[in-house]
């Protein structure tokens, strides 16, 4: 898979992407790198457990990231839940997890091929 077949895969915009990070060396690199950050394991753990703290903090990170990425599906999950717990943890949030969880899969999915 090329580069610009992933952006198409993970709803991203691979143009936006190579000019954000000025190289598509640099975009692989990052792309790559995105495998190794925690954050979507601190997520699940957070939300298993209740933790409405750690569970901002980790899907607002994943925000960042996606933002950061153009990785747009996850972008779109992460922002909804990261907003869903601003304040409080709402009643549908394993059902907006499950939501982050499809599309972080699809994500590191599509990164394996590349």
């Amino acid at each position: 898979m090329t580069l610009q077949e992933f952006y198409a895969t993970v709803g991203g915009n691979y143009d936006e992407a190579v000019g954000r990070l000025m190289s598509e060396a640099l975009v692989r690199r990052f792309v790559l790198k995105f495998l190794s950050d925690p954050s979507y394991a601190a997520l699940e753990q957070a939300i298993a457990a209740g933790e409405r703290e750690e569970a901002f903090r980790a899907a607002h990170t994943i925000k960042g990231l996606c933002l950061n990425l153009g990785f747009g599906k996850l972008l779109a999950s992460a922002e909804e839940l990261t907003e869903a717990l601003r304040s409080e943890m709402p009643a549908n949030a394993q059902e907006l997890f499950a939501r982050v969880s499809e599309d972080y899969a699809l994500t590191v999915d599509a990164i394996g091929k590349l």
